[in-house]
């Protein structure tokens, strides 16, 4: 199901905070993050400064959803189809994860968060490949919160390349075709380790996927709202679990 709602704004009065059943929290919740430019743009600024104001939504949603016991916060950082941008808009998106790290990253161990990436890695620039595994590292034994970055990350280039290694499998004789199913796909996903999404948020009013999880989302709530990503906040992760909430997931049977 696809829920779209409105932003707030300025001297309309603010909503209540919904009421959330602790009972029913989103084990996993994946974002869309996007607006950034446009947001900036509608403020007369320039594009990179969206950017950095995202970062700070980045760090508030990370809280929120600890606060509400969240198991699994998947961001899209960066995608494989990003780099077709302006160099200078890039770069410095490149150098966001270094500096958000460098600000947040004991507050980020003290409240337990372990940091993970899903994406190419390897295509990333040394300084922030070297920021997220320094991230990842000390992290790693943390119990709390994964906060996972989808950075340098496509969808149909992580099925292909699952499938490349299921065909590889099979080419030397350790799989059968038949043998191939649903949980060894996901065993070779990026994803690999973590439930699938139970609730997709994307933000600023487009309605579309860009290449997210396109496997893991089958099954997922899907929420979208107007407002552009540096305007996310805690009240709308509350609109939007509660939104979760109410609905009655099916997976394609009765209830």
């Amino acid at each position: 199901m696809i829920k779209r709602v409105r932003s707030w704004w300025g001297g309309q009065a603010k909503q209540a905070e919904p009421d959330i059943a602790p009972d029913n929290i989103p084990e996993h919740v994946a974002i869309i993050m996007d607006g950034n430019g446009r947001w900036a743009k509608r403020l007369g600024m320039p594009r990179i400064m969206g950017h950095q104001n995202g970062m700070k939504a980045v760090k508030r949603a990370t809280i929120a959803a600890d606060d509400l016991g969240i198991k699994y916060l998947t961001m899209y950082a960066f995608s494989t189809e990003n780099w077709t941008r302006p160099k200078e808009e890039v770069d410095f998106l490149m150098r966001l994860p270094q500096e958000f790290l460098s600000i947040e990253l004991d507050e980020l161990i003290e409240k337990n968060v372990q940091i993970r990436m899903m994406g190419h890695g390897e295509l990333l620039p040394s300084h922030t490949r070297q920021a997220l595994e320094e991230g990842i590292e000390r992290t790693k034994h943390n119990t709390g919160l994964v906060l996972n970055f989808a950075l340098n990350y496509g969808s149909r280039l992580e099925m292909t390349e699952a499938m490349k290694r299921l065909g590889a499998r099979i080419e030397a004789g350790e799989l059968k075709a038949e043998e191939i199913t649903p949980e060894l796909i996901d065993q070779n996903l990026l994803s690999a380790g973590m439930p699938d999404p139970d609730l997709l948020i994307r933000t600023s009013g487009e309605l579309r996927i860009s290449n997210f999880m396109l496997w893991q989302i089958a099954y997922s709530e899907l929420w979208f709202t107007d407002i552009f990503w540096p305007e996310f906040t805690k009240d709308h992760l509350l609109q939007a679990v509660a939104e979760y909430q109410r609905r009655t997931r099916r997976y394609g049977g009765l209830k």
